[in-house]
């Protein structure tokens, strides 16, 4: 993300906002092993310990996922903000286009993960219910309000990178080689689509 967008503001506060995802996900988790009412709801009604490798697993698909909304978040707010230079415009844009894809795409992971909760084996209720939780607190809470606020905070701090920083990075150029790939294909499928000489066809 330092490559592509030019900052280090930018993945740290990337990563700051999945740790606070996994943290409200592994709450909701906990509330559900405890015996409560939630724990009644998905069947798991006595107070059942989690496994160690759960929260892990739940962590490291939690950021998989979460890292995919915000390259395409950024993005679309970082491709706006090289074309205006205002920060506000940028963020309020790039949230509009982004918006629907994000949520569209979590709605389908939460409806696969709360699949998971109608098994009777009690790991996958809980690995349901903690990926379910998180996917949709990330692609709601954070990615649609925290990530666009503490931005329209932060202003034209988000895109702030260090000189010597700057220097040492090669330049990766997401736009150019979207551009190469789309030169590509049709002349691919030219070549494809060539008729053979004649006398060579059978």
């Amino acid at each position: 993300m330092t490559l592509v967008f030019r900052s280090v503001v930018v993945p740290l506060k990337a990563v700051a906002m999945n740790l606070l995802a996994s943290a409200a996900a592994f709450g909701v988790l906990t509330l559900a092993v405890s015996g409560g009412p939630l724990g009644d709801l998905v069947g798991i009604p006595e107070r059942t310990p989690v496994p160690i490798l759960l929260p892990i697993g739940i962590f490291a698909i939690l950021f998989g996922l979460s890292m995919d909304y915000e390259v395409f978040l950024i993005s679309r707010i970082k491709e706006e903000y090289d074309r205006s230079g205002d920060n506000a415009l940028a963020v309020a844009d790039g949230l509009a286009k982004s918006a629907r894809v994000i949520t569209a795409g979590a709605a389908v992971m939460v409806a696969v993960f709360v699949s998971f909760v109608l098994s009777k084996d009690v790991f996958g209720k809980m690995f349901g219910i903690g990926l379910a939780s998180a996917v949709l607190i990330d692609a709601t809470v954070v990615r649609m309000v925290l990530v666009p606020a503490t931005m329209e905070l932060l202003g034209d701090r988000n895109w702030w990178l260090p000189g010597w920083l700057d220097r040492a990075l090669p330049h990766v150029h997401a736009e150019a080689l979207d551009a190469l790939e789309a030169d590509i294909e049709p002349s691919v499928g030219a070549e494809r689509t060539t008729p053979a000489p004649a006398g060579t066809g059978r």
